[in-house]
């Protein structure tokens, strides 16, 4: 009852606010202040004027300024063509935004109120309204067809030769598994799962998980494709790779899939940006609860010589859960030397 009160006490002050500005207009006219609103008119007319202006100067200063500075261009094959489908975005968007916005605020200035001028008024006119609905259509048509073809590019079937990596998502860090030698990951349950020693619910029955390895960071090889299958285990996350320009949601009991190609090492990427810190990276693109800014990964891009020597010295997930659900070996007692003694000064007497 409070709410609809409330609503109503709202509508009331709208309601009140609009009569007091017809009743002041309508006081402005028997006054003779006309001309006083038209001279204010005038001086908003050429103050939009000015705005325009000096807006459009600071966006192609800002553009000017910051060209080049925002990153490298994407670090993968299927980024590029999202750079180039952003590009285009850009362009189309922004050239309706300039036309838009000028004629926006010339008309302002141009149709200003001015004696002896009357507005023309008129309900309806089929040739604006097939313009200014066809068009935008076919553009905003051909926007997303560019889309989807770029999003069924990178979740569709991976090559035959991409290495395979699985993500899964916890608040609040990442969980990456690979596949051993035989290129395959171990099936999962998630009432397996055991935060010291099976932290993704590994099903040690099946022999495909015996020689699958964890790691806190990501090792892919630059030139050859990698599918990512992506996953949850408690809220929604987002994989996002920022450098590859890919992101994609991880979600509980449905895994999602996504490949690409990286195109430069982390040693280049680091030459490409002058930066020696330089390090790709994971982050979570998807609010997750209160630790969410902290939850993010490295990822190394690099020679398949190097990943092949990183990952010989990775230990297997199962040989880490069953060495530390070993039980302790018993200690071996150590003789009572006083009682030895004992024992055979009784013997001897």
């Amino acid at each position: 009852m409070s709410g609809y009160l409330a609503v109503l006490v709202v509508v009331l002050i709208f309601i009140v606010i609009f009569q007091i500005a017809k009743a002041s207009e309508y006081v402005s006219i028997l006054k003779g202040e006309k001309k006083s609103r038209q001279q204010s008119n005038r001086v908003n007319g050429f103050l939009m004027i000015s705005f325009l202006v000096l807006g459009l100067i600071g966006v192609y200063y800002c553009n000017d300024l910051l060209r080049g500075k925002m990153g490298s261009g994407a670090a993968s094959e299927q980024g590029e063509g999202i750079d180039s489908m952003i590009m285009w975005t850009l362009v189309i968007t922004g050239i309706v935004f300039v036309i838009t916005q000028i004629l926006l605020f010339w008309f302002a200035f141009k149709y200003q109120e001015k004696e002896g001028r009357k507005a023309f008024y008129f309900p309806h006119n089929n040739k604006l309204e097939l313009i200014w609905t066809v068009i935008p259509a076919i553009a905003l048509t051909v926007l997303v067809a560019i889309g989807l073809r770029h999003w069924f590019r990178i979740t569709s079937e991976a090559p035959k030769d991409a290495m395979v990596v699985e993500i899964t998502g916890k608040q609040f860090n990442w969980l990456i598994r690979y596949p051993g030698k035989d290129g395959q990951l171990g099936r999962k349950f998630f009432k397996n799962i055991n935060e010291a020693t099976n932290p993704v619910g590994q099903d040690w029955d099946d022999e495909l998980n015996k020689d699958d390895y964890m790691a806190t960071e990501m090792h892919l090889v630059v030139n050859k494709p990698v599918k990512l299958i992506i996953g949850s285990r408690d809220v929604i996350h987002d994989v996002g790779l920022s450098h590859f320009r890919l992101k994609m949601d991880a979600v509980p009991g449905i895994p999602t899939t996504l490949w690409f190609t990286p195109k430069y090492t982390t040693a280049e990427m680091k030459i490409k940006n002058d930066n020696p810190d330089f390090m790709y990276e994971i982050s979570c693109d998807q609010m997750c609860g209160a630790g969410h800014y902290s939850m993010k990964a490295n990822i190394v891009v690099e020679t398949q010589a190097e990943y092949d020597a990183w990952s010989a010295k990775q230990k297997t997930q199962f040989a880490l859960a069953h060495e530390s659900a070993a039980p302790a070996a018993p200690a071996t007692p150590v003789a009572d030397s006083t009682q030895k003694a004992v024992a055979v000064n009784v013997v001897k007497h």
